[in-house]
């Protein structure tokens, strides 16, 4: 009859369980999966399967200067060493959530006084026990213990699991968003210090043209004391003067702005930066491979990083909906326990042990459990729709830079032509205005244009340069 009972209670429990199992799975339907679009299998009608972003940032740049400046800028960045304390933050969630996993054991020790009243049930008959031979339980009766205590959370429905896989793959995704912060700092780097060496050319030319103009301001003087020119054009000369030397100042000053940004970069006050001034115009920007768009999913940081987290967001939603279903739980306590501390180590006599299990499941008002799993799903979702954004990005990116590359070469070598055309028309202009067959407007508007010119093959170049560093972030590269 017992094992009857027995069998009817263990039948009833599983019963109830499969209830509350049933209940749970009807509002825990599982995220729909978006489609990703395929990407292109290249940028072009050319395929190459050598990509440039799979080069060391050490080997990609041939300045030695800049090498320089990009190592001390990666080991002195401020905004690096945040990140890397990120990254630490990020490891200390996957150690807690590891130690969830496993029970936990604590020392106890307590003391606890308690008068009961005389005409009390508990109290009648504690007044005539005798807690020894010939001795009544005290009143009121201390109680002294020291143990341990245990208690677990056994990972039926793999919550827990989910949880620390869900901390283990953003842990993973601070390493990638570290990369995707070193890459973005070796390009900020390479692009300030090219903007450096762009600037001091045109300081340098505009030195140059202010020289020129002055030497025909004085032909001109000259020529206006004999009457050759009126006071007019003497003082228009003075005015170009005066705004080349306005510019000079102007460019002084960007320069000064450009070091101080460079040495933030690299994470100390303004000094000096070494440079090569003169060798800009003999530098040619550097080959890049784009090879082919599947690849910016293993090289691209922020791809791999938005990859991981919607991996996370995954174990989310599978931890949100293992709350649904029932928790199982064990407590335990092994100790010593008296009334006396002389009484509280007589083994077996003050030996208490207790091991209590608990099964627990969500019946009435679920609604906050029901919020967070339509939140983890949610979550997911989103993590999905950035993945894919991140990658049409990265492709775009890669694709406007190549575009660039190439008319960018094109604009060059015109405005290179440009100046070479001008810069003979100076000297041309000079000679006829010094026999008498050009007039001072000829020569001005001439070294005004041949500047301006100048100036503008020099922030081409820059471009093109700008727009390498460019490519070979987008594809990818710089925190190897």
């Amino acid at each position: 009859m017992n094992n009857m009972n027995t069998f009817r209670k263990y039948k009833n429990s599983v019963a109830l369980l499969i209830c509350m199992i049933c209940a749970g799975c009807k509002t825990t339907a599982p995220v729909q999966d978006t489609a990703l679009k395929p990407m292109p299998q290249s940028y072009s009608s050319l395929t190459d399967s050598i990509s440039s972003a799979e080069i060391k940032w050490k080997d990609f740049f041939s300045d030695r200067n800049l090498v320089a400046l990009i190592d001390t800028a990666l080991k002195n960045n401020v905004e690096l060493m945040m990140t890397l304390q990120e990254i630490e933050v990020a490891k200390s969630g996957v150690r807690f959530r590891k130690g969830l996993l496993f029970p936990t054991v604590s020392g106890a020790v307590g003391y606890s006084n308690e008068k009961v009243g005389r005409y009390t049930s508990e109290g009648a008959g504690d007044a005539v026990t005798e807690i020894t031979p010939g001795r009544l339980i005290p009143d009121p009766l201390s109680d002294y213990t020291v143990g341990l205590k245990t208690s677990w959370e056994v990972d039926v429905w793999g919550k827990m699991h989910n949880a620390r896989k869900a901390a283990f793959s953003r842990y993973l995704g601070t390493i990638e968003g570290r990369n995707f912060v070193i890459t973005n700092l070796v390009a900020e780097v390479a692009d300030t210090y090219y903007e450096l060496l762009s600037l001091d050319n045109e300081l340098e030319y505009i030195r140059q043209t202010i020289t020129l103009q002055e030497n025909a301001l004085e032909i001109l003087r000259v020529q206006k004391d004999a009457a050759l020119v009126t006071e007019l054009a003497v003082k228009q000369f003075e005015a170009e003067v005066f705004n080349s030397q306005s510019l000079e100042y102007d460019i002084q000053q960007q320069i000064t702005e450009n070091e101080n940004k460079l040495n933030f970069l690299l994470g100390r006050y303004p000094q000096p930066i070494a440079r090569d001034k003169a060798s800009f115009g003999e530098q040619l920007p550097m080959q890049v491979k784009a090879g082919i768009p599947s690849q910016l999913l293993k090289n691209r940081p922020d791809i791999r990083q938005a990859e991981l987290e919607l991996y996370a967001t995954k174990c989310d939603v599978k931890a949100a909906k293992a709350e649904f279903y029932p928790s199982l739980s064990i407590t335990g306590l092994l100790g010593f326990r008296g009334f006396k501390p002389s009484y509280l180590f007589m083994a077996p006599e003050s030996i208490v042990y207790s091991i209590v299990g608990d099964l627990t499941a969500p019946l009435i008002n679920r609604s906050a459990i029901k919020a967070e799993f339509s939140k983890a799903k949610a979550e997911q979702l989103e993590a999905m729709y950035n993945y894919q954004e991140t990658i049409l990005n990265g492709y775009v990116e890669v694709s406007n830079q190549l575009s660039s590359i190439n008319n960018l070469q094109q604009a060059y070598d015109k405005k290179a032509k440009a100046v070479e055309a001008l810069t003979t028309a100076i000297g041309i202009s000079n000679d006829l205005f010094r026999s008498g067959k050009a007039n001072y407007l000829e020569v001005l508007m001439t070294q005004r244009e041949a500047l301006d010119s100048k100036l503008e093959l020099i922030e081409a170049k820059k471009h093109q340069f700008n727009a390498v560093v460019n490519i070979y972030k987008a594809l990818g590269g710089g925190w190897r």
